[in-house]
């Protein structure tokens, strides 16, 4: 790294320009790298751009396929790059203060982004007293940083092993950090949590036309697990993005700031990589089930593209996406077996996840005070009672389409007891009022799908109604 004429360095908030008014210690230089360890600005600028402007993607996509340049180009000029997105490095943050503290001035310096950049990063940890970058932000420039004539003489140089220094620079060492590993983690149990393992429990959905179709050969069980398969890799593509887009949002929540991206347990470019890779087995997986379960599956993915970058702040919309995202896991079902898709469970599945939806949303705005916006939705505290009123009303909707199921020729010709079906309804009555009264006295997480799948009422309750529809064969 070269250095040049004081002209072009930018004066920062722990200082001013001149000489005469920035700390007369000996100065310190720190490299933007090194203050970011497991960053990627380039990937970070365009999901920062993409969490405000979702039609930025267009953009972005036609300057990617000009070329790397273009791209890192495109990015260095837009004015969305939010810089309390990215991770910093508490002990460099932490030995700058302790500098600064010092009465010596600190700059900030990168040869290979952009200013804009730069200078947003600097503004926000506002501990330097200037900072300097490369003028363009899709080139390495050796020659990005200036230093005012007071530091001439010489400084300390945080940053690049292989950096080039002037006479009178002295290369000095980070402070002692804990180790990546701790930071960082890399194990298993991490990667489990960044896929969300746990949430394959819900493409259990997609084995439900096996059971209302009564399709129990082997050759259709295989068919079902293999798009469950699918299903679920598609969806640990799509968490991914959402943790990428929201990461801010969920460093803000109570519980969400733990996720792997949020706390940088996993670097933003690894999960990135991670993402592509499942979307592309999961397209690979769809298509060996077969061609129309594959554009279900296309769809399903598009839907929950829209729904990380826009739909999920905009309020009610969310809630029927995730209703119908719900059910295009049964219709994926139907598809991939080859069976028709029955209108009442179609009809049921809008209903009950519609319901399960709202909970989730009103279990989120229960921890709100009155007046205060839920992060990244667009609802306030003081709409829990009609969030309510709705869950309750999307639930029991849900019963009486079962009940008028009991009661159509449809059910005569699959079942030849269809009277015995009546006694799942007290059943279905009695789950999703208990769901609603946990919910109110804050005993179910953010969740009501997870929440079901670890509660054992939850699974007497699927049992019994699995059990009655045997029964009625």
């Amino acid at each position: 790294m070269q250095f040049l004429s004081p002209e072009a360095i930018e004066p920062g908030d722990a200082g001013a320009a001149g000489d005469a008014r920035v700390p007369a210690g000996w100065p310190l230089v720190v490299d933007l790298d090194v203050v970011l360890p497991h960053a990627n600005l380039t990937l970070e600028a365009a999901l920062s751009e993409l969490a405000q402007r979702s039609d930025a993607i267009f953009g972005l996509l036609a300057a990617a396929l000009r070329g790397p340049a273009a791209l890192k180009r495109r990015i260095a000029e837009s004015s969305h790059f939010d810089p309390a997105r990215l991770t910093y490095d508490p002990d460099i943050v932490a030995f700058m203060l302790k500098v600064l503290g010092e009465g010596r001035p600190v700059y900030l310096a990168s040869d290979r982004h952009g200013g804009a950049m730069v200078s947003a990063i600097a503004q926000h940890l506002g501990v330097f007293t200037a900072w300097a970058a490369s003028a363009d932000g899709a080139q390495r420039n050796p020659d990005a940083l200036s230093l005012p004539q007071s530091a001439s003489r010489g400084f300390d140089y945080l940053g690049h092993a292989a950096a080039a220094l002037p006479d009178g620079a002295i290369r000095i060492t980070p402070p002692a950090r804990k180790a990546d590993t701790a930071i960082h983690p890399t194990g298993w149990r991490i990667w489990v949590k960044l896929l969300r393992v746990h949430q394959y429990a819900k493409n259990a959905l997609i084995l439900v036309p096996l059971l209302t179709a009564h399709q129990f050969g082997p050759e259709a069980i295989a068919t079902a697990l293999l798009a469950a398969l699918a299903f679920s890799l598609c969806a640990s593509s799509a968490y991914i993005l959402n943790d990428l887009i929201d990461v801010k949002a969920d460093r803000a929540h109570a519980t969400k700031r733990h996720r792997p991206i949020a706390s940088g347990a996993v670097a933003p470019a690894r999960a990135a990589a991670a993402m592509v890779a499942l979307l592309a087995a999961a397209i690979a997986m769809a298509a060996a089930v077969s061609l129309p379960f594959l554009g279900v599956l296309l769809a399903y993915l598009a839907l929950t593209t829209a729904y990380s970058f826009k739909l999920k702040r905009v309020a009610l919309i969310d809630v029927v996406t995730l209703a119908v995202l719900y059910t295009i896991r049964v219709i994926a079902g139907a598809v991939a077996i080859g069976v028709s898709m029955s209108e009442w469970l179609f009809a049921f599945s809008l209903f009950i996840f519609m319901s399960l939806a709202l909970v989730k949303r009103y279990v989120e705005l229960s921890a709100r005070r009155s007046g205060e916006r839920l992060m990244s939705r667009d609802y306030f505290a003081d709409d829990l009672p009609t969030i309510a009123v709705l869950a309750a009303a999307a639930g029991f909707n849900a019963v009486v389409v079962f009940t008028l199921y009991i009661s159509s020729d449809t059910v005569r010709a699959l079942y030849s007891h269809p009277q015995s079906l009546w006694i799942g309804c007290p059943i279905l009555m009695y789950w999703i009022a208990r769901v609603m009264l946990l919910a109110q006295r804050g005993q179910i997480d953010d969740d009501p799908v997870i929440f079901a799948l670890r509660d054992r009422v939850s699974w007497v309750a699927l049992g019994a109604i699995g059990a009655i529809l045997l029964l009625a064969i």
